[in-house]
């Protein structure tokens, strides 16, 4: 593992956005202050989460210096791909080209309030993340086949997003949860990310076991495609080291309520609740929580081939837990158990 960085939903007691999005940044700030080299958030609508994260990272932009800033992930299924691309553009440019963006295809959980379409879910996010991928690369998305209006351009003029961003195309990523994607990933140039759900995942196989797999067949999918070695691979993870009795006894009870209530567990005051319980759908698993002393967790993680085969680990953070909170898990991870797994602090 070279680098470490982390995962928040940015997430807020219900009332309390505005304080939410404010120790959203705090947090940000804090990481860059411990040597984090990233720092992620998820998008989440209609609930107590973040749920534009754009203008979230400009403003953590202007806070911080050095830390990327990433989604993890966005669903392209409701995107307007065009529109995206310009915010895209805009807030790495603000930022100092530290915008990293992942994605996944998205679900059709939401049809009733974005609109219906004639394909599957997965059929138009992957339609939609194409051209927001061509749009953003700065490539032609159109040409003028008519005048309309007053004082557009000639016809024949070529149409391309504006402010395009060089760069930003290489920092594209896909959230992947099955080795399908993984490899469609690889074919489109798309970094790899993969965090605590995986899918399709065989009986007798265990989570770590998978993600390793998936890793490795990214890679060679990658190499198959492009002739050359796939770029870093990031895996978000469970990772909480007790340095004391009490911390630990928090974090054995964030386990339990994982293992107890799947995707549910911890949640701000006033979320929603998911759908999905622990009992998940079959060929779906959640990763395991590596909890303990700082040298279990270490142990642990060492162990882990998942984990063991990324290049950057990223720390899931419990989504309940308060900024102080927060800091002491990330201050704790970068000091007891990253120095031991090959990571040095960014300076």
């Amino acid at each position: 593992m070279t680098e470490l960085g982390f995962n928040t939903r940015v997430s807020f007691p219900a009332g309390e956005a505005a304080r939410g999005l404010r120790e959203g940044i705090d947090l940000f700030r804090a990481a860059e202050d411990l040597g984090y080299q990233s720092g992620w958030a998820y998008q989440r609508h209609f609930d107590n989460y973040l749920s534009s994260p754009l203008p979230f990272f400009a403003a953590a932009g202007q806070h911080t210096s050095r830390i990327t800033l990433g989604s993890a992930v966005i669903p392209a299924r409701y995107q307007e791909p065009i529109l995206l691309a310009e915010a895209a553009g805009t807030a790495d440019l603000l930022i100092g080209g530290r915008l990293h963006l992942a994605f996944s295809s998205g679900t059709d959980i939401w049809d009733e309030v974005f609109g219906a379409v004639g394909t599957d879910a997965r059929t138009e996010g992957q339609r939609r993340l194409a051209r927001f991928l061509t749009a953003v690369a700065g490539e032609p998305i159109h040409t003028v086949m008519a005048r309309r209006g007053v004082g557009g351009p000639p016809v024949g003029t070529p149409l391309r997003v504006t402010p395009n961003s060089p760069g930003l195309r290489d920092r594209i990523w896909y959230g992947s949860g099955s080795i399908a994607s993984a490899v469609t990933a690889a074919r489109q140039g798309l970094r790899l990310i993969t965090g605590t759900i995986l899918h399709d995942v065989p009986d007798g196989e265990t989570f770590p076991e998978h993600q390793a797999r998936l890793i490795k067949e990214y890679r060679n999918a990658w190499t198959a495609a492009h002739g050359s070695s796939a770029p870093p691979v990031a895996v978000a993870a469970s990772i909480l080291p007790g340095p004391t009795a009490a911390l630990r006894s928090v974090y054995a009870a964030y386990d339990l309520e994982r293992r107890t209530h799947g995707p549910a567990a911890s949640r701000p005051r006033g979320a929603l609740e998911p759908a999905l319980s622990a009992q998940l759908p079959p060929g779906m698993v959640m990763s395991p929580v590596h909890h303990g002393s700082p040298a279990e967790v270490t142990d642990a993680v060492l162990a882990d081939p998942g984990l063991s085969a990324a290049d950057e680990l990223i720390l899931f953070l419990p989504p309940a837990f308060t900024l102080p909170d927060n800091i002491r898990l990330l201050t704790d991870l970068a000091e007891t158990v990253a120095p031991a797994l090959g990571w040095t602090p960014a300076s």
